[in-house]
Formats: structure tokens, C-alpha cells, sequence
């Protein structure tokens, strides 16, 4: 008899309990940053993925500052608390752990340590961060703290295990830019992160996830849940198209998948790549794979920005508006044209910048060039993947 093989389909609800299996520092001695490639097992899932997808991973967060708040609560972190959509208790400790976030406290957070607060002086500051006019002054106030700084700043406010989880956002999935293609890694995905490390309010901060892939999941064991997030930001069907690539810093992740890819499957179109960092000694990341590309015809062009190696800063915008004339020409013939990176600055940036390259080589007017760039956008011609 012949036993049916269940096939198991993993999601967000229900991840893959899977290891790391490399961890190794692009960054170079130099470096302002801490930029590390990741490789995730994928063996035995059945997890298919495509480039422009992303690898969403669930973090842990760090024991030392959950001691710390226990402590700040005067628990023992073995209280039993009961957290939404979870269907048994589970102890403080292991809630703090594996499924609320320590940080991000919010205005309705003031709210309540103002209900439990004792102390006159405590009460008083809590009033005054909570006035209509102070809104942009506790923006930053809570933009430099985190749920112990709260605790220590206020003390006189108490709170029972349960009511303090219930101030608590749910610890929630990171998504990182997929770095490899399934045609050459059909068995792990690449991931290429900036991890963050900072000071803030006169305390060291992390960023969860980043410092959970580098420092609190081990090489080799089989604990790090991840699940395929699917993606529109990803290469043209017909491969004679050329494309264009924008990924300053850890947003050139998803373009060395898509660099790959196109190699692997001989695809006819061309490719550009604008990346951008600091420091070319220090901060080119995959630079071996990116000159690899280069010699052997992958890659077309290669266009570098490194903001520190000279006296003016010179960002990937900066080299667009050089080569204009050149990257008119491609998008005139209907290159593909992506972007991926910082949201706040950098996507904006190359935005303007494209669109000037438009009205200038185009001959257009800013306003047709801005119509050419909706176009492009509508027609899925402009992707944008930025956070």
C-alpha cells in the first residue's frame, strides 16, 4: 500500500523551524557598520521562492534585557499570563522571550503609567508629556525609550505581570530582501543585513532580529522560524529586457539574486547596477561577485558611489544623473528600471533624479516627465522595494 505524503505549506500562522547555516561579515575592518550575509536552510521544506521575494524570520529577544525588566517588575519571570490568540498560558519570562516587544511604548503607554504612577514629581512629567501642545517633544521622548527605561524613569508606577503584558505589541516577523537565486540555491536563501547596534538615553540598543541572526540563533540548530513573503519586485518575463538596478548599501540584496538568476538562465538583456556605501575598502559588499559578473558579461555596467572616499559626497543618485544621457537611452528602449533601499531619503532621491534624467535627455517638460514616470510605474517598468 502506498502511504500519501502530506504536504506541508508554511506561512506566517505556520513557519519553518529551520537552522542558519553560514554567518559571514561583508563589512571590512573600517567600517562604521556591521553588514553580514546570512544563509537559511531550506532543505526538506518544500519552500519554493522566487528573486524580489523576501524571507520573513521570527526573532527572540535578548535574555539579558528581559532579566532586566523582570527585574525592574520585581518578578520572577515564572508568573503564569495569558497572551491574545494563544490558547494556554505561558510564564512571563517566555512571553517577554518569544512574543511581545520590549520596545516601541506609545503615547497610550504614558497613559498608563500616569493611572499607577504614586509619586507627585513622576506624576507631574507624565501630565506634561501627555498636554495636546507636547506632542512633537513625546514623539521624542518615546523615539529614545523602550519599556525598561519607562520602568526606570518611573518607579512609583506598579503593574501586576498581566497588566503590564497587555501594554505590549506582539513580537513581530522581520522581513529581509531574498540575496540568492532558486535557479543556483534551491535549498537555502541568502540574506544580507545591516546589524544594528546602537546607544540611546545613555543605554545600549539593538536591532532584535539582526542581533538575533548574528548573536542568539546558533550556526546549526534547527530554531529559526521563516516563511516566503511572495513578491510583484521581481525580473521582467521576457529575458531580452534590460534592466536597471538601484541598491545602495544592504539594498543591493535582491539585485545579487537577480544578477544570478539572469546568469543562470543566459538571459539576453542587459544589466546595470548603481550600488552605493561609505567607503569602497571597507563597504563594498559581494564585491568578488559583483566583478565576477562584470568580467564574464552578466553585468553591463557598474556604477559605484562611495559617499566617504572623497571630500563632497557622491551618492548612487549622483552617478544616475552622470550617466544620464546612457540611461535615458535603455529606458527609452524599455529597460526595466528598480529600486531598492532606504524609503526616506535614497528612494526619494533617485526619484527626482530619474525623473530629471527623464525631462533632460527626453526633452520633456518636468511635468511630461513625470507622466513618463507614472507610466513606467503603472506598467510595471519602475518597481520599488524600500523600507
Amino acid at each position: 500500500m502506498v502511504v500519501a505524503t502530506q504536504v506541508v505549506h508554511y506561512t506566517k500562522d505556520n513557519p519553518f523551524i529551520t537552522s542558519i547555516t553560514e554567518s559571514r561579515l561583508l563589512s571590512k575592518p573600517g567600517s562604521e557598520k556591521e553588514t553580514r550575509h546570512f544563509c537559511v536552510d531550506l532543505a526538506g521544506s518544500g519552500i519554493e521562492y522566487s528573486v524580489g521575494d523576501s524571507i520573513g524570520i521570527y526573532p527572540v529577544n535578548d535574555q539579558g534585557a528581559v532579566e532586566q525588566l523582570l527585574k525592574m517588575l520585581g518578578a520572577t519571570g515564572e508568573e503564569e499570563v495569558e497572551l491574545p490568540r494563544m490558547k494556554e498560558k505561558v510564564s512571563l519570562r517566555q512571553a517577554l522571550i518569544s512574543h511581545l516587544s520590549l520596545a516601541n511604548p506609545n503615547p497610550k503607554t504614558l497613559e498608563a503609567f500616569l493611572e499607577r504612577a504614586t509619586d507627585e514629581k513622576e506624576r507631574a512629567e507624565l501630565e506634561a508629556l501627555l498636554q495636546p501642545e507636547a506632542r512633537a517633544e513625546t514623539r521624542e521622548f518615546l523615539a529614545n525609550r523602550e519599556f525598561v527605561d519607562l520602568l526606570e524613569e518611573f518607579p512609583s508606577a506598579r503593574f501586576e505581570p498581566q497588566e503590564f503584558v497587555g501594554l505590549l505589541r506582539r513580537l513581530m516577523p522581520r522581513l529581509y530582501s531574498v540575496a540568492s537565486s532558486p535557479h543556483v540555491h534551491p535549498e537555502e536563501v541568502h540574506l544580507t543585513v545591516a546589524v544594528i547596534r546602537y546607544s540611546s538615553n545613555q543605554r545600549e540598543r539593538i536591532g532584535v532580529c539582526s542581533t538575533c541572526l548574528s548573536d542568539r540563533f546558533p550556526l546549526h540548530e534547527k530554531i529559526v522560524p521563516v516563511f516566503v513573503a511572495p513578491s510583484r519586485f521581481g525580473l521582467p518575463e521576457d529575458e531580452s529586457v534590460d534592466i536597471i538596478m538601484v541598491g545602495p548599501g544592504t539594498g543591493v540584496a535582491p539585485f545579487r539574486g537577480f544578477l544570478q538568476e539572469r546568469e543562470a538562465k543566459r538571459s539576453s538583456g542587459r544589466n546595470w547596477l548603481f550600488f552605493g556605501e561609505q567607503r569602497r575598502e571597507s563597504d563594498f559588499l559581494y564585491q568578488e561577485d559583483f566583478e565576477k559578473f562584470l568580467e564574464n558579461g552578466t553585468l553591463a555596467r557598474l556604477d559605484l558611489a562611495f559617499s566617504r572616499d572623497q571630500a563632497e559626497k557622491i551618492y548612487v543618485q549622483d552617478r544616475m544623473r552622470e550617466q544620464g544621457e546612457e540611461l535615458w537611452k535603455w529606458i527609452e528602449k524599455g529597460a526595466y528600471f528598480y529600486v531598492c533601499g532606504d524609503a526616506k531619503r535614497m528612494a526619494k532621491d533617485v526619484d527626482t533624479a530619474l525623473r530629471e534624467i527623464v525631462a533632460e535627455h527626453g526633452k520633456m517638460t518636468a511635468e511630461e516627465a513625470a507622466e513618463y514616470v507614472k507610466v513606467m510605474r503603472r506598467e510595471q517598468r519602475y518597481m520599488r522595494d524600500v523600507y
